[in-house]
């Protein structure tokens, strides 16, 4: 179990209602939809319930087109800007707070904005349907919806999910596509 997918084992509760959200993420050849949904969550019994209560988690999926075949990093970044080339108005990965640190390759996989990584098929084509709790919709410190937005990115090779020297791309290296997350 991947650390980006902390609540894979909670249930779902709720489904049909909760905070949406949307990215259309685009680069040279590659497109792809992303739909975000708060939803709230119920954490397994063993966990202590007066630290469940009003547990929310965000649901994302994610169909892509136009990838090379095999693994392909994809995250939340800190803004919502996604200028050619190469996508870097969009900063590091979103990782807010006192003790945050948007260095792609530093600090990994513990960003708030790591997801798994998206899985192309032999035509290219990939979805990616996963959890967190790491962010929110809904409006407070882990929110997506800060005062400079945020953005998803999909990188053209995978993240190795471990901390590595920053530039080294330990985290999926190039930029190949970018969407503003949106209400």
């Amino acid at each position: 179990m991947t650390t980006a997918v902390a609540i894979a084992a909670a249930t779902v509760y709720g489904q049909q209602g909760g905070l949406r959200a949307h990215a259309d993420v685009k680069g040279d050849k590659v497109t792809a939809t992303v739909e975000l949904r708060e939803i709230d969550v119920q954490l397994p019994a063993s966990t202590d319930a007066k630290f469940t209560t009003g547990t929310k988690g965000v649901e994302i999926t994610v169909t892509a087109t136009g990838l090379t075949p095999g693994a392909h990093g994809i995250h939340l970044h800190q803004m919502g800007k996604c200028e050619a080339p190469g996508f870097t108005t969009a900063g590091g990965h979103f990782d807010p707070g006192p003790n945050g640190m948007v260095d792609p390759d530093a600090n990994h996989p513990f960003h708030m904005g790591d997801l798994p990584n998206l899985i192309a098929d032999a035509s290219g084509r990939a979805t990616l349907k996963t959890m967190t709790n790491r962010v929110t919709l809904s409006a407070g410190p882990l929110s997506l919806f800060d005062e400079d937005g945020t953005a998803i990115i999909i990188h053209g090779n995978p993240d190795q999910g471990r901390t590595g020297e920053p530039k080294s791309g330990v985290s999926g290296g190039p930029r190949l596509a970018c969407g503003v997350v949106t209400k």
